[in-house]
């Protein structure tokens, strides 16, 4: 199982596809998706969902993302992303509470994150989160 990132959803539902550089993340999502191994948190699902501009695209992206369930959020998970957000502080790294939910999420549930936003590498260096490659 791995929690795919918005960036790496957002390159298979939202952007266009024509870049290269592009191919692998989303054939990568496919296969997860294939083998029933993608996962979503809430707060991924709403920034996809966020800035869309038209209410039919808005209906379109949501009925592509029903099939794949929300994974439980804890309290103990807020409490230990907001650990995180203080640990990659203190260290001089910056990211959002999003970000910092999906690292706690990961580490509850001992699973890698799918992300092709480089802030997860500097946040697997200090919290030992995992990343899907």
């Amino acid at each position: 199982m791995v929690i795919v990132d918005t960036s790496v959803w957002s390159l298979a539902l939202r952007r266009r596809r024509n870049k290269p550089a592009y191919d692998a993340p989303i054939a990568e999502l496919a296969r997860l998706i294939g083998e029933g191994e993608a996962l979503i948190a809430g707060p991924i699902r709403q920034e996809l969902l966020s800035g869309i501009a038209s209410e039919e695209q808005f209906v379109a992206l949501r009925e592509r993302l029903e099939p794949f369930p929300d994974l439980p959020i804890l309290t103990r998970d807020y409490e230990r992303a907001a650990m995180c957000f203080n640990q990659c502080r203190a260290r001089g790294i910056q990211g959002s509470n999003t970000d910092y939910l999906i690292c706690a999420l990961a580490l509850r549930l001992r699973v890698p994150v799918f992300s092709t936003d480089l802030d997860f590498g500097r946040y697997a260096e200090i919290l030992g989160v995992r990343l899907h490659r």
